[in-house]
């Protein structure tokens, strides 16, 4: 493979042009550009090609140099669910098949899919181009099935079956931890030469203290008060700060539940916002209202729209504890990049949130989602500011490792090894 070679990047039910936090758009949206950027960084060309969702959309999108978003026709622009798009897939790849027919011959030298429904377009595109392909499957249907939350809806048999088939096809698996390697080698019977740990990144530029190196806790404190000021958030009160989809798979109920028992028990209550939107149709978010009237800390509950990015670092830093109850996740980008800010995190002990956050170094990992559990985690840590020092300044130097470069060279080396692998 050439030392500049050109990546055919599919995400088709989400674009790396949306905005995180909202509808199907999140941490893989954040994963897809900032891959591609570090990748062109290195002299790859990349055209991300991801699904047309109105009229309005150009055909092609400069992201940065050397960056390219392609948006592909495939069904109705509007009103289609994440759901419905296997049905799509067909006019998606011949959308697919048809810009590569108008370039020279050999013009693509990897298609690196990403989540299932790009697998299944990657696999006939590697298949008629003679390239590798390389997928990422960024969550798996059997370990989310595995831990559902109460009334969620199981991933369907369809999906399993499609990721079965991805997994078979695929020259190289890209998983983001050893955990989720083993998941694919084990639940999917990946062939372990196929599967490699690449850990994503976290835009360092982006995500940082925002003080002066060694200013100490009185620097540390400067600035979460000036991020405050500059969010609109109380200078006094505890944060608590959950970013993402408000989706049962994301767990914010759970906080919510852990204000509350907080509350009977006559301890502190913190504010704990909310920062993020509904997945797809779901009325999540006038559902988390809800509850949180029902049990009486709405009081204790701010919910805003998701934010960009280059302000959601503010957020990180204006936070006492960002917490992250997910019930399953493959990496945990928001973990990373709010230990990136020096924010300790609150997480739960799933998926890759077990690699992202060391427990007693950069933050505290909850076994399960018992709501006081959760409380007393929060409230201890709350309490002790010294601790949350402590783990701030842990957060801030394990992030230094993970900056998109590292996983760009990384990923450069897996494009070659799925070529070997393939003749």
């Amino acid at each position: 493979m050439r030392s500049d070679p050109r990546v055919a990047m599919l995400s088709v039910h989400t674009s790396p042009l949306d905005q995180p936090g909202t509808g199907d758009a999140g941490g893989m949206n954040v994963y897809v550009t900032d891959l591609a950027r570090a990748l062109a960084r290195r002299g790859a060309e990349v055209e991300i090609f991801t699904r047309a969702t109105s009229s309005d959309q150009p055909d092609v999108v400069p992201l940065d140099d050397g960056v390219l978003v392609r948006h592909v026709p495939a069904g109705p622009y509007e009103g289609l669910d994440k759901t419905e798009l296997p049905g799509q897939l067909c006019a998606f790849t011949a959308g697919v098949l048809r810009t590569e027919a108008g370039r020279s011959p050999g013009w693509y030298d990897v298609v690196h899919s990403h989540y299932w429904l790009s697998g299944q377009v990657g696999w006939l595109a590697a298949d008629r181009w003679a390239v590798p392909l390389v997928h990422t499957m960024h969550t798996l249907a059997k370990v989310k099935n595995a831990a559902l939350a109460p009334g969620d809806s199981p991933e369907p048999v369809g999906r399993v079956i499609g990721e079965e088939q991805v997994v078979a096809a695929a020259d190289a698996l890209v998983a983001s931890t050893a955990e989720e390697a083993g998941d694919l080698i084990e639940l999917y019977d990946a062939e372990p030469d196929a599967v490699h740990v690449v850990a994503p990144g976290v835009d360092l530029e982006l995500f940082g203290p925002d003080d002066a190196p060694g200013a100490g806790a009185g620097g540390r404190r400067e600035a979460q008060l000036r991020a405050r000021r500059e969010v609109g958030l109380p200078e006094r009160e505890h944060v608590v700060l959950f970013a993402g989809r408000v989706q049962p798979l994301k767990a914010p109920d759970v906080l919510v539940r852990a204000l509350a028992e907080l509350r009977d028990r006559g301890l502190p209550v913190p504010l704990l916002v909310v920062l993020g939107g509904a997945s797809g149709g779901q009325c999540a978010v006038h559902d988390l209202q809800a509850l949180a009237a029902r049990l009486g800390v709405a009081d204790r509950v701010v919910l805003r729209p998701p934010v960009a990015r280059s302000e959601l670092g503010r957020w990180y830093r204006a936070a006492d504890v960002v917490a992250v109850p997910s019930r399953s996740e493959s990496f945990g980008l928001v973990a990373a990049e709010a230990q990136a800010c020096g924010t300790p995190v609150v997480a739960a002990g799933v998926g890759g949130l077990r690699t992202v956050v060391v427990d007693g170094v950069t933050g505290v990992l909850v076994r399960g989602h018992d709501p006081l559990d959760w409380a007393r985690t929060l409230a201890d840590l709350l309490a002790d500011p010294a601790r949350r020092e402590l783990l701030g300044a842990g957060a801030r130097r394990h992030a230094r490792g993970l900056g998109w470069d590292a996983a760009a060279a990384a990923m450069l080396k897996v494009y070659e090894l799925a070529e070997d692998r393939r003749a």
